[in-house]
Parts: structure tokens; C-alpha cells; sequence
């Protein structure tokens, strides 16, 4: 049985997500908007297969293994994604989603 161009796409979507929704749903800020504005306004920067990129846009997609760097209202942060959240939930939960990585 062959699949769809869509469905192979599907596939794929569930392996990324947009990076102002992964930072809401991991609590690194209260609200989407507020994650939305802060990419946009300060950046990001991502670092995938040894390459980094700057980034400005918050539809930009991160996956499990990228590293981010980014600054969140409680400071500069250095986390390594291990798995993206399906939901916003409580913070023990959305800590399983990351590691912050020290002095890098």
C-alpha cells in the first residue's frame, strides 16, 4: 500500500514543531505571545548537525536532539531538546523535554 505525499508530511510534522511553541509548552514563558515577540525581537540561535543558525522566526522548527540557545524572562538559557511536548503541561512534565546544558 503506498502512502500520500500528506500523510508522509504528517509524519514528518510529528518529528518537528515550531519553536515558540516548544518554548510555551516546555514553561519557558508564560504565554505563546510572549515566546513569539521574544524570538523575534532578541533571537535564537539552534544548533542541528554541527551547524548553527541565528534565528528570528518563531515558525522556525526545532526537534529532539537540536540544541537552543535563547533568553527567556528568567536569563540566558542552553538547552538540549530530548523530546517535544504534546502539551503544556505541569513543570515536572515539561522538564522531561529538555536538558539544559552548563557552561558551554
Amino acid at each position: 500500500m503506498s502512502r500520500n505525499r500528506r500523510e508522509e508530511e504528517d509524519d514528518d510534522a510529528d518529528d518537528r514543531m515550531r519553536l515558540d511553541v516548544f518554548l510555551w509548552r516546555a514553561r519557558f514563558f508564560k504565554a505563546r505571545g510572549s515566546a513569539t515577540e521574544a524570538i523575534e525581537a532578541q533571537g535564537a540561535r539552534i544548533e542541528r548537525d554541527g551547524q548553527v543558525r541565528r534565528i528570528d522566526k518563531p515558525a522556525t522548527p526545532v526537534e529532539p536532539g537540536d540544541i537552543l540557545s535563547f533568553r527567556a524572562p528568567s536569563g540566558p538559557k542552553l538547552v538540549r531538546i530530548l523530546s517535544l511536548p504534546a502539551r503544556r503541561g505541569p513543570p515536572s512534565e515539561a522538564a522531561l523535554c529538555y536538558e539544559a546544558i552548563e557552561g558551554r
